[in-house]
């Protein structure tokens, strides 16, 4: 396959090891054991942007719980420090099987040639003992949670397994995606509650919304890649109106979070705790409102950058719901 001349990676090469779109100078990179690179590659640790994004929905549920409540406790801290080890594992457990599964596209594919099973820096059965073992470190710590929780984090698997091949039978792979990484909304909320009320499933809602906005987005980095080897995308599926489903994802993103708020803390009858929570869905689609103005879909770095930006939308609004949970 020849590269494209407007792709810079597709024509530099790597230094070796190094996987194309991983930040300069990260610390895996730079740091960590050379033995234990590849495998820390494998688990994206040297691009923490998917951590974040499986790690925000989980805080969102905390802190939106613990507002509806009785507000925050000690057992949030565990639940807190916890899930942000547990999305990291995870994260690094779905990264390393969607490798193993992708790897003759990675193979085709410029940003991603250079990841660790196309580049031979790992065996795929290397991939899979390390991806058993963050696996069972994260289910160690699933079994802290109470019941429902455990329940909701085991059906969680399915998801997982699933998403990797959801790009061969579906223009909509994003959704599958935004299933998967928002899954913690639900299990965070059971775990603090032991319920699983509307108003979680509402904020599991916002939650696929925007995985929807911000995944279509980095799917344009690869839509000439994806057509020449038949990957189906929302990128691909959109092409030239993908702006309008963009701002459409937008809306719905903030109308579910608002909706999560009310139905979360419409019976507290504290006005001034729900006038802070419903200040986190509009902070946050400002910001992404921001990032539709700086985008260009036809610009592989400016969607890697824009991509990226939802990290701080995403803590926008968990700022904004754990101000109103401490109220």
């Amino acid at each position: 396959m020849t590269p494209s001349p407007e792709r810079p990676e597709a024509t530099s090469p790597q230094p070796a090891g190094i996987v194309a779109d991983a930040p300069k100078g990260n610390w895996v990179d730079t740091r960590a054991p050379a033995a234990t690179r590849p495998y820390l590659r494998l688990s994206r640790a040297d691009r923490p942007i998917g951590t974040w994004l499986l790690l925000i929905p989980c805080l969102w549920a905390i802190a939106l719980s613990a507002a509806s409540g009785s507000g925050f406790g000690l057992w949030d801290l565990w639940l807190a420090l916890s899930c942000t080890l547990g999305a990291f594992l995870m994260r690094g457990a779905g990264c390393t099987w969607n490798d193993i599964t992708d790897r003759d596209f990675d193979a085709k594919v410029a940003r991603t040639r250079s990841r660790p099973l196309p580049s031979g820096q790992v065996s795929t059965r290397q991939a899979l003992i390390w991806m058993a073992a963050q696996a069972l470190v994260a289910a160690a710590i699933l079994f802290t949670y109470n019941s429902l929780a455990i329940v909701l984090g085991i059906a969680s698997l399915a998801l997982v397994a699933i998403y990797p091949f959801a790009k061969r039978f579906t223009w909509w792979p994003q959704v599958f995606l935004g299933l998967a990484f928002n899954w913690g909304a639900l299990l965070l909320w059971a775990a603090h509650s032991g319920t699983l009320p509307l108003a979680a499933v509402a904020l599991y809602s916002a939650g696929i919304a925007w995985t929807l906005f911000y995944d279509t987005i980095y799917a344009h980095q690869d839509k000439e890649d994806d057509a020449l080897i038949g990957v189906k995308s929302t990128a691909r599926l959109f092409a030239e109106h993908s702006g309008w489903w963009l701002r459409l994802f937008l809306i719905l993103t903030v109308a579910f979070l608002a909706l999560a708020i009310l139905l979360a803390l419409l019976p507290n009858r504290q006005p001034l705790q729900l006038a802070v929570a419903l200040a986190a869905p509009w902070a946050m689609g400002w910001h992404m409102a921001r990032q539709m103005a700086r985008l260009d879909l036809d610009d592989p770095a400016i969607c890697l950058r824009e991509f990226r930006a939802n990290r701080d939308a995403g803590l926008i609004a968990a700022l904004f719901l754990a101000a109103a949970a401490l109220l």
